[in-house]
C-alpha cells in the first residue's frame, strides 16, 4: 500500500487537530468531568475513527480496511489496560479531581510521540530484517506469559524507576500549588506532585508502547495503518477514563483476555516468519484475527460482570508484567514522600 506525502499530511493534520481539540477541552479550562460529558466525548471519538476506517476501505481496498479495524480494537482493549494504570497513579499521588483531564490529555500526548517513533523504528526494522517478525513474536509470548502470571497484581508506581529519580534528584513540594508543574515555596524553587506524576505516566507509555506496538503489527505491516490505529485509539482515551474509571473494578478477566490477545497476536508473527521460510506453515488471516480478538474481548467482558455479580468483592487488576514487590502485590502502598 503506497500513501503519498499529501495523504500522510491531511492524516497528521486530522489527529493534530482533534489532539488540539482534547488539549483545549482538558486544560484550558479544568474542572471535574461528568458521565454525560465523558460520554459525549467517547461517542465522538469512536465515531471518528470508524469514519475514518470507512473511508479508508472505500479508497485502498476492504482488505486493508479490515486491518484498519483489527489494528483500532487491539490498542483500544490495549487502552483500556492503560486506564487502568492511570487510576493507579491518580490514586497514589491522589491527583485533584480538577487536574485529571490536564494529566490524561499529556500521557495521551506522550504516548502519541513515542509510540510515533516505535513504529517507524519497527518498520524499519521489519523491511530490513525478516527474523524481527520471530522477535515480536516471542516478545509478545513472554508478555502474555508474565501478564497473565501477575494477572492479579497492580503495576508498583511508587517504585518506578523515573519516579525515585525523580524524587531523589528533585524537591517536591507537599501541595498541588494550584495544579503547576514548577512552584516558588519560601524562596526555593521546587517541582509539584503533578510533575511526578507526569513523569510516573511518561514512564508508563514507554513500557506501553513496547507491547502494543508489536502487537498492532501481528495484525498488518502497513506503518500508515498502525499508525492512525494507534492515533485514533489514544485520542479517545482522556473521555473513556471518566466514562470507565468507576467500572473498571469490575473487568476482573481483563488481564486474562488481554494476555490471550497478546498470545495470539505472538503466534500469528512467528507463524508469519516460519511461512517466509517455508509456505507450508499455515497464516492467520486478518479476518480470523478480527474475530478471535473481538471473540476474547466479549467473553472476557461478559464473564467478568458475572463474576463481579455474584462476588461483589471480586476486583479487577491491571496486571503487572515485570511483578511487583511483596508490598505491592498484597496492597500495602506506601504514602508518597515528599
Amino acid at each position: 500500500m503506497q500513501v503519498t506525502a499529501l495523504g500522510w499530511a491531511l492524516t497528521i493534520g486530522v489527529i493534530l487537530a482533534l489532539l488540539a481539540l482534547d488539549l483545549v477541552v482538558g486544560t484550558v479550562r479544568p474542572h471535574a468531568v461528568g458521565f454525560r460529558e465523558a460520554a459525549a466525548w467517547s461517542v465522538f471519538y469512536i465515531a471518528v475513527a470508524v469514519v475514518f476506517g470507512l473511508v479508508f476501505a472505500t479508497q485502498v481496498g476492504w482488505d486493508y480496511g479490515a486491518e484498519y479495524f483489527a489494528g483500532y480494537i487491539v490498542e483500544k482493549s490495549l487502552s483500556v489496560d492503560n486506564l487502568f494504570v492511570f487510576v493507579i497513579i491518580m490514586s497514589t499521588f491522589a491527583v485533584p479531581r480538577e487536574h485529571q483531564q490536564r494529566v490524561l490529555t499529556f500521557g495521551i500526548i506522550a504516548a502519541l510521540v513515542l509510540r510515533a517513533i516505535f513504529i517507524a523504528l519497527g518498520a524499519t526494522l521489519l523491511s530490513l530484517f525478516s527474523f524481527m517478525f520471530l522477535l515480536f513474536g516471542l516478545l509478545l509470548l513472554w508478555t502474555a506469559v508474565q501478564l497473565y502470571r501477575h494477572r492479579d497484581e497492580d503495576p508498583d508506581v511508587e517504585n518506578n524507576v523515573l519516579v525515585r529519580s525523580c524524587r531523589r534528584v528533585l524537591p517536591v513540594s507537599d501541595t498541588y500549588v494550584g495544579g503547576r508543574l514548577l512552584a516558588r515555596i519560601d524562596g526555593r524553587r521546587v517541582v509539584t506532585p503533578l510533575f511526578v506524576v507526569f513523569i510516573a505516566i511518561g514512564g508508563t507509555d514507554i513500557l506501553f508502547a513496547l507491547d502494543s506496538i508489536p502487537a498492532v503489527f501481528g495484525v498488518t505491516e502497513e506503518a500508515y495503518i498502525v499508525f492512525v490505529a494507534n492515533a485514533f485509539a489514544l485520542l479517545g482515551l482522556r473521555a473513556l477514563f471518566f466514562l470507565v474509571s468507576g467500572l473498571l473494578d469490575r473487568l476482573v478477566y481483563l488481564s486474562s483476555g488481554l494476555a490471550l490477545i497478546l498470545a495470539f497476536i505472538g503466534v500469528k508473527l512467528i507463524l508469519h516468519w516460519g511461512h517466509g521460510l517455508d509456505s507450508r506453515v499455515p497464516e492467520i488471516s486478518t479476518p480470523v484475527s478480527l474475530a478471535v480478538i473481538g471473540a476474547v474481548l466479549a467473553i472476557t467482558t461478559v464473564a467478568s460482570l458475572l463474576k463481579s455479580r455474584r462476588d461483589p468483592a471480586a476486583k479487577a487488576h491491571a496486571g503487572a508484567v515485570l511483578g511487583t514487590p511483596t508490598h505491592a502485590a498484597h496492597g500495602e502502598h506506601r504514602p508518597p514522600d515528599h
